[in-house]
């Protein structure tokens, strides 16, 4: 399509999507001729159907000195609506972990399963077995609706409940039409028909992803205003009143473009709970209307905010509605409960959360993770619940049985969370190297050793129980959340990270580039001057990022920070010392 000053001239993920025969491409016919990856526009079309295509990086320049190809592989994400998975399905997913991937599970920062170094030859048979326990990838990754997070917490009372089943229903709402995704992993029989595949989307859809979540107004556990669309519910007396409503989230950013940042959802107004769903399928469609389809690096919901504006935005939906739009209903400061340990689900059952470092279910000389859970749910068959901290919860349990469940994780290698430093408690990190095509740093594989150094420094400064986020990610694409955490470190190239201060647990600011281009050996003593004036005149109660803030002096929180800012480490440091 050319270009006019009117209609930019589409980018090649744009071309590929509308020339896909939605979301067809060839990828059926390269499975069948046994290659091991896919071409360029394929590439783009299977993030549709939940995969990414990815090579082990570690020895990428090895192979190529030796003319041989990449180790071609692919990530395998599930889409799981609030988190929600039975004992049946989990254990038919650590199955399949065993049988098509590296055996490992990673539960995500957005409620969902990943799978990592399935091959080629596996591929349709991962896919295929992930809808046989009738969870799906499909809408997992690709220009849709992702997954729709909600707080993972199985309280029975009938607002909870509401909200899971809202999640689900959004979710489902927001997902493709198009039969190719069971044509080409179920064998499903083509279908020829003049009725459009995608009443939604069209033959383009989305210019880009579009991540919902749904939080409550006392506990922002899954980072609602990281999101393009966030629901806060707002629950009086045990009934849920409605949502208050926040659009144009997003943390992924590039290093040095001051024209992209992090930014913060913002505040649209307050529906009633009977409109949810419609709200988010027309918040959706004004992303799809009016979104940047000519620069991927500027095609979120938050650039198109940042832009117009929440007030143009606002006519737009107000327009589009057969609904009122209410005022945004005060609430408080939020909060966040990370869910871990043991707790009431208000039905006499009872949960139980188990933090899992980084999302990564696995056995190893630490741990034996993913044997304890399996003989755990082998034997309880409780619910599973993944949190948007990459942790997982055990439902429907006896309180009977939280004495024998913590017994056995402990037999396994796997503590408590009593037993855990704050500063490992709430960390996170993304997957980064090998696989991770964007990546410029490690994160997973450095993160345990990182925490330790940080361990250590909070244990001899007496902060050791304080509460703070401590996140990392291998690029500044922001997957882990890092520009509303304490502590956070961005990879820049191997090796080396900017610093970022000032978020907190709340999720309700943005943090400040604290020090550029930090070597991984140096991030302690970057930060060591902070955390010592921390530790002798933090108020009561006050965390590392409100301590920050008040030493600043900042007044209101941040909503964005750019890709491209001065550090303000040496003039925090020269304040301190002073």
């Amino acid at each position: 399509m050319a270009g006019t000053p009117e209609t930019p001239k589409e980018s090649k993920v744009e071309i590929a999507k509308r020339k896909s025969k939605h979301l067809r491409g060839t990828i059926a016919e390269t499975l069948a001729s046994g290659a091991t990856h896919f071409g360029a526009d394929d590439v783009q079309l299977l993030k549709f159907h939940g995969t990414y295509q990815q090579d082990d990086r570690d020895v990428r320049q090895a192979r190529r000195k030796q003319g041989l190809e990449e180790a071609y592989s692919f990530m395998v994400r599930c889409a799981i609506p609030a988190g929600v998975v039975t004992a049946e399905q989990y254990l038919a997913l650590d199955d399949l972990a065993d049988r098509h991937a590296n055996g490992t599970l990673r539960v995500t920062t957005r409620q969902g399963i990943q799978f990592h170094g399935v091959v080629a030859g596996d591929l349709k048979a991962t896919i295929a077995g992930i809808h046989g326990t009738l969870l799906t990838t499909l809408s997992a990754c690709g220009d849709v609706g992702r997954n729709v997070m909600c707080c993972p917490a199985p309280l029975a009372d009938e607002a909870h409940v509401t909200l899971r089943t809202v999640a689900a229903q959004i979710a489902a709402d927001l997902r493709p039409k198009s039969r190719a995704f069971h044509e080409i992993w179920l064998d499903g029989e083509k279908q020829i028909s003049t009725q459009d595949e995608e009443p939604f989307y069209g033959d383009r859809y989305l210019p880009r992803k579009f991540k919902t979540g749904i939080a409550l107004a006392g506990d922002n556990c899954i980072d609602v205003y990281s999101y393009d669309l966030g629901l806060i519910a707002i629950i009086d007396g045990g009934v849920l009143q409605g949502y208050n409503v926040v659009v144009g989230g997003g943390m992924g950013m590039t290093h040095n473009k001051p024209d992209t940042f992090a930014r913060l959802a913002e505040p649209l107004g307050f529906i009633d709970p009977a409109h949810a769903v419609e709200t988010a399928r027309h918040v959706a469609a004004i992303f799809r209307d009016h979104g940047n389809r000519s620069d991927r690096r500027h095609s979120r919901l938050k650039y198109l905010l940042d832009e117009r504006g929440i007030d143009w935005f606002r006519e737009l939906f107000r327009a589009a509605t057969a609904f009122d739009l209410q005022a945004w209903r005060p609430i408080p400061k939020p909060s966040t409960d990370d869910h871990l340990g043991r707790h009431p689900s208000g039905d006499g059952k009872w949960f139980y959360g188990i933090y899992i470092e980084n999302g990564r279910i696995k056995d190893d000389e630490h741990a034996k993770m993913k044997s304890g859970l399996r003989a755990l749910v082998k034997k309880y068959r409780p619910g599973i619940r993944l949190t948007g901290t990459q942790n997982l919860l055990l439902t429907d349990l006896d309180e009977a049985d939280l004495d024998q469940v913590e017994d056995a994780l402990r037999s396994y290698g796997v503590l408590p969370p009593t037993e855990l430093s704050a500063a490992r408690r709430y960390s996170m990190a993304c997957p980064a190297l090998p696989t991770c095509g964007l990546a410029m740093a490690e994160s997973e594989r450095v993160m345990p050793s990182v925490v330790d150094m940080f361990e250590e420094e909070f244990t001899r400064l007496g902060m050791r129980d304080e509460p703070l986020t401590l996140r990392m990610t291998g690029c500044p694409n922001g997957c882990a959340r890092p520009y509303t955490a304490d502590i956070a470190f961005v990879g820049r190239r191997p090796d080396v990270y900017h610093v970022y201060v000032g978020g907190g647990i709340p999720g309700d600011r943005v943090a400040d580039l604290f020090a550029a281009d930090v070597p991984k050996p140096d991030l302690v003593t970057t930060l060591r001057p902070l955390l010592t004036a921390w530790s002798k005149q933090h108020l009561p109660t006050e965390s590392l990022g409100d301590f920050y803030q008040r030493l600043r002096g900042l007044g209101e929180p941040r909503q964005k920070i750019t890709g491209k800012e001065e550090p303000t480490g040496t003039l925090i440091q020269l304040e301190i010392r002073t």
